[in-house]
Formats: C-alpha cells, sequence, structure tokens
C-alpha cells in the first residue's frame, strides 16, 4: 500500500508547526517590537528550537512575511488555471476578490502595517518581496498571453495589480474599491469618466 496517508500527516504538521512560529512570531513583534524580539524568543514562545525555526524561515525578516512563496503561489495560479474563457484581467479581479478583501477586515491589519513601516528592515525586506512577485506575476501573464516574458503592458498590469491591497486600504468597502480599480483596468480611464460625464468635451488626462 502506498504510504501517503503518512506523507499527508508529515507535511500538516510542517505547516502546523510553521503556521505556530510564524503565529508566536507576530505575537512578540507586535508586543515588543522587531529589534526587540530575538529568534530565541520566538522559539521559545512557539515550543521549537531555533534550528527547528530556520528549517522554516531563512531570516528574522521571513518570519513577518510568513505567505511569501504562498502568495506568490496563488498569484500564478490564479492566471495559469483560470476557467476557460476568462480574460487574465477577471481571473485577477476574482483572486484578489477572494483572498485580499478579507484581509482588509483582519483585525490585525493596521498593527502589521504599522509594524512594517516604522521598522526599515521589514519595508526594505518588503519592497524586494513586491518587485519579485511584480516580476513573476507579469511573467506570467506575457507567457500565457503569447508575448516576451519582459512585455510592458504585462508588467504594468501586474504591478497594477499588486498595488490594490494598498489602494483599498482604509476604504470603507474594500470590495467596491478593489471592483473600482479592475474596471478602470478593463474599460480604461478615459470611458471611466465620460461614463460619469467628469470631463465631458475636455482632453484632461
Amino acid at each position: 500500500m502506498p504510504d501517503t496517508p503518512t506523507v499527508g500527516r508529515r507535511e500538516r504538521k510542517k505547516a502546523a508547526t510553521r503556521q505556530a512560529i510564524a503565529d508566536a512570531a507576530l505575537e512578540l513583534f507586535l508586543e515588543h517590537g522587531f529589534e526587540r524580539v530575538s529568534v530565541r524568543d520566538i522559539a521559545e514562545r512557539a515550543d521549537v528550537s531555533t534550528t527547528t525555526l530556520f528549517a522554516h524561515f531563512p531570516s528574522k525578516e521571513a518570519l513577518v512575511f510568513d505567505r511569501d512563496e504562498e502568495v506568490e503561489a496563488e498569484l500564478t495560479a490564479a492566471v495559469r488555471e483560470r476557467p476557460e474563457g476568462q480574460s487574465v484581467v477577471e481571473a485577477l479581479r476574482a483572486h484578489a476578490l477572494k483572498s485580499w478583501v478579507p484581509i482588509a477586515s483582519d483585525p490585525r491589519l493596521h498593527q502589521f502595517q504599522a509594524l512594517v513601516n516604522q521598522t526599515p528592515a521589514l519595508r526594505e525586506y518588503g519592497e524586494r518581496m513586491w518587485m519579485r512577485h511584480a516580476g513573476v506575476l507579469g511573467a506570467v501573464i506575457a507567457e500565457e498571453l503569447g508575448r516576451e516574458a519582459d512585455d510592458l503592458a504585462c508588467s504594468a498590469l501586474a504591478r497594477f495589480v499588486l498595488e490594490l491591497p494598498t489602494l483599498a486600504k482604509g476604504r470603507n468597502d474594500p470590495r467596491a474599491a478593489v471592483e473600482t480599480v479592475f474596471d478602470l483596468l478593463i474599460h480604461g480611464w478615459q470611458s471611466q469618466h465620460d461614463s460619469k460625464g467628469a470631463i465631458a468635451g475636455s482632453s484632461a488626462p
């Protein structure tokens, strides 16, 4: 008999340990600040060894952005595994509504963003991560559309999409904010203004 159930249990245990470490790290960082918390502190809170911690996370900064690889994989899957007949932009809209809108209502979001903004090392890590995600998403979009990997339009679309969490931040209705941005991406700036009579007869940008 194949040992799939055993492998499944092993993977679930690894995932649970990883999540426990990430949760412990975030709790401590929010309580005391990033710089004042050591890796040993986190390991003790999560009840694991520092060796186990580093087996899951390559650096202290990575503990804060624990969903880095998962987010990138989900973005890629949203484009590559979209239903037949669905456009790339609509697939990304569906992904944003499903995955990003709920995060906007997380009670810890404001604290998390403050932690990152107030910590230079985390800001730099987050910016590098964002650029990597943008590069990967842009290349995947280009591949799906049969264009060059560095196609400007595909790169621009990827960056617009990745700005959504920032644009929706603080909005009373994050879902409406996401819909507005994607309507703009699909229908264009001029048609948005024309439909509302905002710039009728003008040549404003």
